[in-house]
């Protein structure tokens, strides 16, 4: 069982837009259920389009600042993202090589409006930073500013390498490990300018899995699920790359065991029953008369649906998702719980498994991601 209160350290700078840096990472850490510590590297004057001004915090108040956490609360991983300046990278390194904890290392250099947030001397410090973590992540750019891929995994530097920056319709992030060990995730771009803090989150949540316990494999595949789902509930703040969306992201995707959050009902009058529930104060989110079905979106960000056509006439059909399904489904099959349906690709995007209650109540074990709430077709 995941340790979800893990105690994440944070070394990072500070976004006064609240976008990016320490304020991406704090949100991040607590919308995973983590526990958010901060050793801040440099004050920014920053906003959604640029930034104006930097002041580095000194190399010994950034250790200070360390000490002060680690000698009384303790940490399970670490998160270091703008660094500051060469001598506290290399405090930094010091400070951690010992520490015996897993290590994120984000090689921020420059910021989402394109101003630069570390200079030569510090970027060659990085070296002492990415031999010491369990993963760096660098964007593209990073990636050939720091020798590129094939220097690094010869430098037995492990990578998650993100492709945002590739301008392809769809995203790839690549974890590669060395000795042939690699995985690779691609995702359609979530069209948006509100990308400001994307490399930061990622990072920090990345972090929080580790901290909890999960394998990098799992660590990262629930970060970008849970980028992608910021992204698309940003708020639309600002003139230029806006913050994301952190405080809007609901659990359901993101925690390690199931959770109730879709209802289906039989419906005799679509159009009766499609008022009746907005009546309720629930949002349409999906509205398909032709083929007898309409979704609708709680406050919770739990959904709920009629579906017309008699499919579940004087019944209810029950849904618990799950974002590592087929592991779940295998442990039940395991224990002798027998499925009408094992898990399946369907054609709205979700992956479903179905099976039924001791009293025949059809029940839905699935994964949808941000198919729920965000499908295609979504109103």
């Amino acid at each position: 069982m995941w340790d979800m209160t893990a105690r994440i350290l944070i070394i990072a700078g500070s976004d006064s837009g609240g976008g990016a840096g320490i304020q991406a990472d704090i949100k991040t850490v607590t919308m995973l259920g983590g526990h958010a510590m901060t050793a801040i590297t440099a004050i920014t004057a920053q906003n959604t389009v640029g930034v104006q001004a930097v002041h580095p915090v000194p190399t010994e108040m950034v250790v200070a600042q360390m000490d002060s956490v680690l000698s009384d609360i303790g940490v399970d991983a670490v998160k270091i993202g703008m660094i500051g300046s060469p001598e506290t990278c290399h405090a930094v390194a010091d400070r951690l090589q010992d520490l015996g904890v897993r290590i994120v290392f984000d090689p921020v250099m420059v910021a989402t409006s394109g101003s630069s947030l570390a200079d030569v001397e510090t970027v060659r410090a990085f070296d002492r930073l990415m031999k010491i973590a369990t993963v760096t992540t660098p964007n593209l750019p990073e990636l050939e500013a720091l020798g590129g891929r094939e220097a690094l995994l010869r430098m037995n530097i492990p990578l998650l390498i993100k492709g945002g920056h590739s301008g392809e319709d769809y995203i790839t992030d690549r974890l590669d490990l060395g000795f042939n060990q690699s995985a690779s995730w691609s995702s359609k771009r979530i069209e948006t300018i509100s990308t400001h803090g994307t490399g930061c989150t990622l990072a920090s949540a990345v972090a929080t899995g580790l901290g909890q316990g999960m394998t990098l494999q799992q660590a990262v595949e629930r970060a970008r699920q849970f980028v992608r789902l910021a992204l698309l509930n940003a708020p639309g703040l600002g003139e230029g790359h806006g913050p994301m969306g952190h405080q809007h992201v609901r659990a359901e995707p993101i925690l390690p065991g199931p959770t109730l959050n879709q209802v289906t009902v039989g419906a005799s009058d679509y159009a009766a029953s499609v008022a009746f529930y907005k009546q309720l104060g629930l949002t349409q989110i999906v509205d398909s008369p032709d083929n007898g079905y309409a979704r609708f979106e709680a406050a919770n960000g739990a959904t709920f649906s009629i579906h017309s056509d008699g499919s579940v006439a004087g019944g209810a059909v029950v849904y618990f998702e799950h974002w590592r399904l087929g592991e779940w489904c295998d442990q039940l099959v395991k224990a002798g719980v027998e499925f009408d349906q094992l898990p399946r690709g369907e054609d709205w995007g979700w992956t479903e498994a179905r099976l039924r209650d001791p009293h025949g109540n059809l029940i839905c074990l699935y994964n949808a991601g941000e198919m729920r709430r965000y499908p295609p077709w979504r109103l």
